[in-house]
């Protein structure tokens, strides 16, 4: 057999090939490299098929799609899907097999089919959703309470974003001039750094937890091809388990994000955020406008009653007085009565006393001694009590009952 140059060979392998294989053909397979030629406009890619159980690859093949078709594919991909066009997705793509003499096997593609993306999509945020779930973390943030004056906040945005100016300018220009202190920490907000920069932002606040009574996430004015980046297991992990509440603001109108679902509240856009927070304020205030009201108006009815009653009192007063005083004249009447009945009974016990005393004095008196058989004997007016002081010649008087008696006193023989 005559043997063939290289060449010949990879011709014959390419007629083959195209007799073989003359069709379109559909095919799944996961985008690894995305690369497009700054001067054609040809966009190169690399697709690869994964074992799932091990994520080893199994298969791989070149792929390109010249510009004028690639145009308009990347167009309707990422308007259908809100998904860039770039590494890490899976497609469903229509393909011609080629085979080129210098450049080896390779994908034409022809067209590709969103649906299967958006089908993968929604499959990923099914299955982290599920994860939080399962974790018991996905309705955590949720439960917080969101404070009744959300007035300190911190901003995770884009410091050139158009959507986080007109936060701004929403937040500084309400109706009624409500205080906000507005925060920002920067982050990139599109792209396969999101995540990370939008972890460190997480972090920085988190440390300075007692500053901040929200944390918002806006975004606003980006194509709706980035919003992917927000479809990620770690960033909405941390959401979930932040310890502030977390608004997001991203500026899309499709289904939720994963943020979005774990976040405490999802508005549309940036301006609806800053509104969320304005009329948040307006509740408060309306409360406190209905306690103010509560509290004149019982405070007004508390008066009107005092008043009646003090002008019911001022009537009942000269009446009052009268019957205070009568009864207060029958009291004393009583009183004087009482007081009269206690002195009479005192006096007549002082009296008895007194009669009892007056006949012991009586019974005690000399003249009562004397009837009894008794006798006083005085010198000199004195009573003679010891015989031994008297002296011969002193002269006694002896009284008895009846009478009086001299004596002399002699000497003893």
């Amino acid at each position: 057999m005559t043997p063939l140059s290289l060449y010949d060979f990879n011709a014959l392998v390419r007629r083959s090939l195209e007799q073989c294989l003359p069709d379109e053909y559909w095919v799944q397979a996961e985008l690894s490299e995305v690369r497009v030629h700054p001067a054609t406009g040809h966009c190169y890619v690399e697709f690869v098929q994964k074992d799932p159980r091990s994520n080893n690859l199994i298969a791989k093949a070149r792929g390109v799609i010249w510009s004028n078709i690639f145009h308009l594919l990347r167009s309707y991909f990422e308007e259908s899907t809100g998904q860039a066009f770039t590494a890490g997705i899976k497609v469903l793509v229509q393909v011609t097999a080629s085979f080129h003499e210098l450049y080896g096997y390779s994908l034409t593609v022809q067209d590709i089919d969103p649906t299967y993306t958006l089908g993968d999509m929604a499959r990923r945020r099914r299955e982290i959703l599920a994860q939080l779930e399962a974790e018991g973390v996905l309705t955590l943030n949720k439960e917080l309470p969101m404070p009744v004056l959300p007035q300190r906040i911190a901003v995770i945005s884009s410091p050139s974003a158009a959507g986080y100016g007109d936060f701004r300018h929403q937040l500084e220009h309400n109706p009624h001039g409500y205080y906000f202190q507005v925060e920002l920490f920067p982050s990139i907000m599109q792209g396969e750094r999101t995540e990370k920069s939008m972890l460190a932002a997480l972090d920085r606040i988190n440390q300075r937890l007692e500053d901040f009574d929200v944390a918002v996430i806006i975004r606003g004015g980006g194509a709706t091809s980035d919003l992917s980046c927000f479809d990620t297991y770690l960033l909405a992990a941390a959401c979930a388990q932040f310890p502030l509440p977390i608004l997001t603001g991203i500026g899309h109108e499709r289904d939720d994000t994963v943020l979005d679902s774990v976040a405490h509240t999802r508005v549309k856009t940036p301006t609806a955020a800053a509104e969320f927070l304005i009329t948040r304020m307006d509740e408060a205030a309306g409360r406190l406008q209905q306690l103010s009201e509560h509290i004149y108006n019982g405070v007004s009815a508390r008066l009107q009653r005092e008043r009646s009653r003090l002008q019911l009192c001022r009537q009942r007063i000269p009446t009052s007085s009268v019957r205070r005083l009568s009864e207060a004249r029958l009291q004393l009447a009583g009183t004087r009565k009482d007081l009269q009945r206690a002195v009479d009974a005192l006096l007549t016990r002082q009296r008895h006393r007194l009669e009892l005393l007056q006949q012991r004095i009586a019974d005690a008196s000399p003249q009562k001694q004397l009837a009894r058989g008794y006798s006083i004997t005085l010198k000199d007016g004195r009573a003679v009590k010891d015989a031994s002081a008297l002296q011969p010649g002193d002269i006694l008087t002896t009284y008895v009952h009846k009478g009086e008696i001299q004596s002399i006193v002699k000497p003893k023989n």
